[in-house]
């Protein structure tokens, strides 16, 4: 019974009023978790996963409540990321910068939604997804923008492809191998931001150098 609370507990995170949290997670086993932010918190999260699926709740609960959430992911077999943004109450701010690499012949999907009911006026929703595929994998984006408020600024992208010809030639030209100019653009997608010597950040950096 301790085991199952203890592990209740890791998939939830609450974030109390006025407080300021930078977080890193590395996680390569399927996530379940929800993200619960009060009054005047802020909240940035680089999150890096490895192989599985994932399944992400944020719940912005209180004014000023703001989500920065990068989210970084190596897909190998098919899997899913699913990740919902309710904006709960007014002048709330959501940003989330979904990026994935698909490496095998296998599927990937973002399926991201942000959502703004017709009461909570000022708030902010944006998302930005991109998936690379390194070999002929069938990935998958499905950006949802649920706003039923005039008084919200919101904006989506989606880009699904593979790295460009012309930087892998330029790349090359400089006499950088092919796959290491794969890996150098995957870290870049990957590891564009944080801290590079976080250990999270570090095992993420072991990851691609596998790949």
């Amino acid at each position: 019974m301790m085991n199952k609370i203890k592990e209740k507990e890791n998939n939830i995170l609450t974030l109390s009023n006025n407080e300021t949290k930078e977080i890193y997670l590395f996680t390569d086993k399927k996530v379940v978790k929800t993200i619960d932010l009060s009054t005047n918190s802020h909240l940035i999260l680089y999150h890096y996963h490895v192989n599985k699926d994932a399944e992400i709740e944020i719940n912005l609960n209180g004014e000023q409540a703001e989500i920065e959430y990068h989210f970084s992911m190596i897909n190998y077999d098919n899997n899913t990321l699913k990740m919902k943004i309710n904006h709960n109450y007014k002048n709330t701010i959501s940003n989330v910068y979904n990026h994935g690499v698909n490496v095998e012949n296998q599927s990937l999907s973002f399926k991201i939604v942000g959502k703004v009911p017709k009461d909570k006026s000022g708030c902010i929703c944006n998302q930005e997804n991109q998936i690379i595929n390194i070999a002929d994998g069938k990935s998958s984006i499905s950006p949802s923008l649920l706003i039923d408020n005039y008084d919200v600024s919101s904006s989506h992208s989606a880009y699904i492809g593979k790295f460009k010809d012309d930087i892998l030639f330029y790349l090359m030209s400089r006499g950088i191998s092919l796959d290491k100019s794969i890996e150098l653009l995957i870290k870049g997608l990957l590891l564009n931001q944080g801290s590079m010597d976080k250990d999270e950040v570090i095992k993420m950096q072991k990851e691609i150098e596998n790949i």
